[in-house]
């Protein structure tokens, strides 16, 4: 088990490094699987002094529902926004500045949601305050930034304390 750990120092990597490459590749091959897989475990390998503390996932499924969540929350704010952009008023739009506090504390979950409110259409994670209780979150169109605050903390940040934490 030992030597499988140090071949393998971060497994999940390893398989994601081996299927980003066969993507990037746009072809299945043994050729392409072989090299993907040489990459998977090499680049942990080489990276591993770096992750002292690697994050501890704690449930899975709901890493599942969470992804499922995001991916949906993506295409629908891309529609909002296309309405936002074609269909209203530069005089009507109330874009708004969003302070979120909160109650996530590991470097790592609070980067997937920053990450997160960043790849969600219309909303950009600016800034962190320094203790790191507070995300600064810029809004395209928020009539009501209390509403936006708290589907951000209902939709992602109650999924991530239950991954992370």
């Amino acid at each position: 088990m030992k030597l499988l750990r140090r071949i393998f120092p971060h497994p999940h990597l390893t398989f994601l490094l081996t299927l980003v490459w066969i993507l990037l590749a746009n072809k299945l091959s043994l050729n392409s699987l072989v090299f993907g897989l040489i990459l998977g475990i090499i680049i942990p390998f080489i990276t591993q002094p770096y992750w002292p503390d690697r994050p501890k996932l704690r449930n899975w499924p709901m890493i599942v529902e969470y992804m499922l969540v995001v991916l949906w929350d993506i295409v629908m704010a891309n529609i909002t926004v296309a309405r936002i952009i074609l269909f209203k008023r530069d005089a009507d739009r109330q874009p708004n500045w969003v302070c979120i506090p909160l109650e996530l504390r590991t470097p790592e979950a609070i980067t997937v949601l920053a990450g997160t409110i960043t790849m969600t259409p219309g909303t950009v994670s600016c800034d962190l305050s320094a203790q790191g209780h507070n995300l600064l979150v810029h809004c395209l169109d928020a009539p009501d930034p209390d509403a936006v605050r708290d589907e951000i903390k209902q939709r992602y940040e109650r999924r991530l304390k239950e991954i992370f934490e």
